[in-house]
């Protein structure tokens, strides 16, 4: 009975246990499993490490596929045009033997009042803009006194100093704005808007070095004198673009712009009267000069509206560096107008500065300079409306 008993113990014993071939089977199964396993961890490492290139080149140029990128672009391109019309007109004025510079800026300033300060009235009461204009008035006469005294000083500029040296201090308006934003707007900038910055400047360069070449250049009455207007000129127009941008970012384009045409108005005005009188005995006065007059005051009044917006999606660093390129648009009127010859140094400079724009912009995120960083994290300090970085967040369009 035990022996019988033994043998079935053992042929079960047998039967439980592994042969050696299914034992290999399932080793190689195990190992398959396990192998495939690996291979599926390994994976999205693998797939990881390649798309870490991509992520960052596509980080590199993520503004630049905005339609923002696209529309600040053409935006500078079109305030540099109205800047250097404006100037065209002057000259026009001057050669036609009208010099009243005070007098002819005062009827923008008149039209920026009567358009925006209307729309302001309307959209706020008369009640509310008037409470505005009592607790913001100093904010926007400051404003406004240093954009008259920028244009003021930088037309003395120009009657005492060369062209070129003159032209040479709008690095110092750059120069300026950098450093005041990165100091009291805890601005921080990257290497590439540096380059893009130096390229741009470089560009200018260029431009005057073609100017020279040419000969557009006059003697210069008072060198010294003249060089400190332009300085100081420039350094009053850094602080107002600075000044312009943080205020826009925070109030109603049309209040700001009406203010500045307010207060404006009535600091040109008072000016004018005193300095400007006895020009206007000698000046010559006909149907020519007053469509001069009409057509400064009109691309004014464009460059005037327009440049908020742009203060607003980009900066008042990038503003400027937009404007360097109007001396190319200027060599372009006065082929026409004043029959000019082309250096071959113009479009060489003209793409060093465009190049400069691109590089600016080479590491913004999608929001670009919309951000601004005095306005909170959440730009929960800044006002939604056309261009803000609050509105770019609401919407993902700061523009349209």
């Amino acid at each position: 009975m035990s022996a019988v008993h033994e043998n079935e113990k053992t042929a079960v014993s047998a039967e439980v246990q592994p042969q050696p071939e299914l034992q290999g089977e399932k080793n190689k199964q195990t190992y398959a499993v396990t192998e495939a396993s690996d291979n599926a961890t390994q994976a999205p490492d693998l797939e990881q490490q390649q798309q870490q290139p991509q992520g960052r080149a596509a980080k590199l140029f993520a503004y630049m596929k905005t339609r923002e990128f696209w529309i600040v672009l053409v935006l500078g391109q079109i305030l540099a045009l109205a800047d250097i019309s404006s100037s065209t007109f002057s000259t026009l004025l001057s050669d036609a033997g009208t010099s009243i510079p005070a007098f002819q800026t005062l009827w923008n300033y008149i039209l920026l009042n009567l358009v925006y300060t209307s729309i302001t009235i309307y959209k706020y009461g008369f009640k509310k803009w008037w409470r505005m204009l009592y607790r913001d008035c100093w904010k926007y006469f400051i404003l406004s006194f240093l954009d008259v005294e920028g244009n003021y000083f930088m037309v003395l500029a120009y009657r005492y100093t060369s062209l070129l040296s003159a032209e040479l201090f709008s690095f110092w308006t750059i120069i300026v704005i950098v450093i005041v934003s990165f100091i009291f707007l805890r601005v921080r900038y990257h290497i590439t808007q540096y380059i893009g910055v130096f390229l741009a400047c470089g560009g200018l360069g260029m431009l005057i070095a073609s100017d020279y070449l040419r000969g557009a250049n006059y003697p210069a009455e008072n060198q010294v004198k003249g060089d400190l207007f332009a300085l100081l000129a420039c350094t009053i127009y850094a602080f107002s673009n600075l000044f312009e941008e943080f205020m826009v970012s925070k109030r109603p384009m049309y209040e700001v712009i009406g203010q500045m045409g307010f207060w404006g108005m009535l600091i040109n005005g008072v000016q004018c009267g005193i300095f400007d009188r006895s020009s206007f005995h000698g000046a010559t006065w006909n149907g020519k000069v007053a469509g001069y007059i009409v057509g400064y005051t009109i691309v004014l009044f464009i460059f005037y509206t327009l440049a908020p917006i742009m203060l607003r999606v980009s900066s008042a660093t990038f503003f400027n560096i937009s404007l360097l390129t109007m001396n190319f648009w200027g060599l372009i009127i006065g082929i026409q107008v004043f029959h000019y010859s082309v250096q071959f140094l113009y479009p060489i400079a003209f793409v060093l500065i465009v190049i400069g724009l691109f590089i600016y912009f080479v590491k913004e995120g999608e929001m670009g300079e919309a951000a601004k960083p005095w306005l909170g994290q959440n730009q929960e300090e800044g006002i939604d409306g056309v261009g803000t970085g609050r509105r770019a967040q609401q919407t993902g369009h700061a523009i349209v």
